[in-house]
This record gives C-alpha cells, sequence and structure tokens, in this order.
C-alpha cells in the first residue's frame, strides 16, 4: 500500500532532481581533486545548510552552532586560498578550478537539498512516519537516477563501462563489487540522513554527515597515499574543533532541559 500523496510525491520528485544534480556535479568534480581536498570543501554544506535551515524553516542558532558553522566556513577558505599545491600531476590549472567550483556547488546543493526535504514535511497535510519517509527517499532515488541515466546515455557512458572494468587496477570482478559497494552505502547514507531529518532537523542531519569529515581525510591518507600539507592539517583541526563545539554544546542543552523537567511525585 501506497501511502504517499501527491504534494509530497511531487516535492519528492523536485527534491530528487536536487540529488541528482549534486551527484552529476560529485562526479566530475571529484575526479579533479583529491579526495583530501573535495572532503574538506564539502565539509562547507553544513554552513549552506545552516543558511537555508534559516531561510525554510526558521532553524534556531545557539552560540555553538555558529561556531561550528564559521570553523568549517575558515577551513575551506584556507583550502581554496592555498590550493594551486594541491593540483595532482598531470593536470591543468583550468581543469582543477573547474573540479573545485563544481564541488563548492555539491555543498551549495546538499546544504539545500536537507532543509527541502525538512520543508516539505512540515508544509504537508500527512502524518509523516518512517514508513512514508522511506517512499519519499524512493522516488527522489528514482528520480536522481534517471537524470543520471539520461545524462549517462548522452554522454555515451554505459558503453565505456565494460572496457573501464577490464582495465581496473584490481580486475573486473572487483569493478563490479566498488559499484554496487558505492551504490548500497550511498542509500544508506540518504537513507540515515532524511531519517534524522524526521526525528530531528535538517540542520543535525547536516552535522552528523559533515564528521564523517576526519574519516574520509585518514582513509585517503592511508589508502591513496595522498598528501596531508599543513593547510589540510589546519583545516580539519578546525573542522573537528567545530563539531567538537557543536556535540558538545548539545549535549549541555540537552542536560539542561532534562534537568529543569518537573519529575513525577512517587
Amino acid at each position: 500500500m501506497v501511502l504517499i500523496e501527491l504534494p509530497l510525491f511531487l516535492a519528492s520528485l523536485v527534491i530528487g532532481l536536487v540529488t541528482g544534480l549534486s551527484t552529476f556535479f560529485f562526479a566530475f568534480g571529484v575526479s579533479r581533486l583529491p579526495v583530501t581536498t573535495s572532503s574538506l570543501i564539502l565539509a562547507t554544506q553544513l554552513a549552506f545548510n545552516a543558511l537555508f535551515s534559516f531561510l525554510l524553516v526558521r532553524q534556531k542558532f545557539r552560540v555553538y552552532s555558529v561556531n561550528t558553522i564559521v570553523l568549517l566556513t575558515i577551513a575551506a577558505g584556507i583550502l581554496a586560498m592555498h590550493s594551486s599545491g594541491d593540483r595532482p600531476s598531470g593536470e591543468t590549472s583550468k581543469e582543477y578550478v573547474v573540479g573545485f567550483i563544481l564541488i563548492v556547488l555539491v555543498a551549495v546543493l546538499d546544504g539545500f537539498l536537507f532543509p527541502l526535504v525538512e520543508l516539505a514535511y512540515k508544509k504537508v497535510k500527512q502524518t509523516i512516519s518512517y514508513t512514508l519517509v522511506l517512499e519519499v527517499q524512493f522516488f527522489m532515488c528514482m528520480v536522481a537516477s534517471l537524470f543520471n541515466i539520461v545524462g549517462m546515455i548522452v554522454n555515451n557512458d554505459f558503453k565505456v563501462i565494460s572496457s573501464e572494468a577490464r582495465h581496473f587496477e584490481h580486475g573486473a570482478v572487483a569493478y563490479g563489487i566498488v559499484l554496487v559497494g558505492i551504490a548500497i552505502l550511498s542509500q544508506c547514507l540518504l537513507l540515515g540522513g532524511v531519517g534524522v531529518v524526521f526525528c530531528a532537523s535538517s540542520l543535525l542531519s547536516g552535522i552528523i554527515i559533515a564528521a564523517i569529515l576526519p574519516v574520509t581525510e585518514i582513509l585517503a591518507v592511508i589508502f591513496f597515499k595522498e598528501k596531508f600539507n599543513v593547510e589540510k592539517g589546519v583545516a580539519l583541526i578546525l573542522s573537528l574543533w567545530g563539531f567538537a563545539t557543536y556535540f558538545y554544546g548539545e549535549t549541555k542543552q540537552a542536560w539542561k532541559m532534562k534537568k529543569n523537567v518537573p519529575q513525577p511525585e512517587a
């Protein structure tokens, strides 16, 4: 039985287009940048998330929320100012700049995505349940997939998949496993994101996704042997500082609210 009604269905289609455009830009942008650099740029999605949360759903901000947003923005600015020494060998400055701009656009779209989901939840007259959240994700992903499939058809990408698999360093089987793994993990990430919006807020969803940054940084250095220069180190420290501030503030606020709740008489 399908629970979703027409208004939320239409909203899911729009959100799916935003998701599809974001993944399209990400695919091109990340191919031009080291993983560590692209992940640090993507951390700025929290600032855009906060902005759109305020504009769309009137999210209230506390001091620690603002502190987190400022620190992450400064971290991305440090990368932008020192990005010339991070360009992969054999890549032109123009290609690097295009990749940088595309990843910034991804951060903007990702920052817009979850506040848009929260706005849709608030505006529709349906009672939002987690079953309905799953239906919303299904239609979002369907539209996003169709959007990118059309792009792949236009660009003749399907014709080169078999060639890419044959030339993959670890073999065709590993190539297929990587593709399937990316698809599954992406769905888990998106499901968790829209689920947090349902249970809490779009801002918290953005914070949790941005908290993946330290893990990405470490894995990129370990598995891809990427350079981890001083600028990236400073940006990472600022990002971790921002995350720690936010979670400390949230924990303190929750403890304060719990303390102020009247206890039932025995």
